[in-house]
């Protein structure tokens, strides 16, 4: 590990403290708006990743750390511990939400931007889905039991459509090797990972969309 990752990690560690601490105390009145507060800042991390020498560091001393962490604070640990679920959102959605980033990064070391794409429908997407939707949402319909509505479900798609694209252009812009800009592509998938999430519920999305938009991105760009 060089001085540029302890750096990297200070600053990543610093800015996750801080928006836990606002999410929890803070905005501890309106739990909702908390927890997909939590859900999209802590999300802005994929913008740190370009910056660490050795996708490792992150692993072993952010996302593992963190995804373990978190697992003592479900329903499954071995340790009983009192308020397991938080202000901040269900424990065991938090636990996949740092278990998917550790998955991804391992696998993806060379691609981060793999990792990066893949995330941002779950924090972006689904963050906002979930604000618009119980908001605005009129039209509603239920899929294995969750409900969902189209106003959240047209939400997801067109954030994480353009937020997307906003990532790719970033890491194209600081350098980060990435393949050329396809737009037909971060248009399907981004449907794709909209359905994948009006298909899934009770945190197991934060799972499933993340893994199936990062498998898409690597057939549409690595392979074909």
């Amino acid at each position: 590990m060089i001085w540029s990752d302890i750096l990297a990690l200070i600053v990543v560690y610093v800015y996750v403290a801080a928006i836990f601490v606002i999410a929890e105390m803070v905005l501890k009145t309106k739990p909702e708006v908390s927890r997909k507060f939590l859900h999209i800042m802590v999300g802005n991390m994929i913008f740190a990743m370009p910056f660490f020498s050795d996708p490792w560091v992150m692993v072993w001393f952010l996302t593992l750390p963190i995804t373990i962490a978190l697992f003592f604070l479900t329903e499954y640990s071995p340790i009983k511990i009192q308020n397991s679920v938080t202000e901040s959102g269900h424990a065991l959605g938090l636990f996949f939400y740092a278990g998917i980033w550790t998955i991804l990064i391992a696998v993806f070391t060379k691609q981060l931007w793999i990792v990066a794409l893949a995330i941002v429908p779950m924090v972006y997407g689904d963050g906002f889905a979930a604000l618009i939707g119980q908001k605005f949402g009129r039209v509603k319909y239920k899929v294995f039991g969750g409900e969902k509505s189209l106003e959240g479900s047209l939400t997801m798609f067109v954030v994480t459509t353009v937020m997307s694209v906003f990532v790719w252009m970033v890491f194209s812009t600081i350098g980060y090797p990435m393949p050329n800009f396809n737009l037909v592509a971060v248009l399907g998938i981004s449907a794709v990972a909209t359905i994948c999430e009006a298909l899934s519920y009770g945190g197991i999305d934060n799972l499933t969309v993340p893994a199936l938009t990062s498998i898409l991105y690597y057939l549409v760009t690595i392979t074909l």
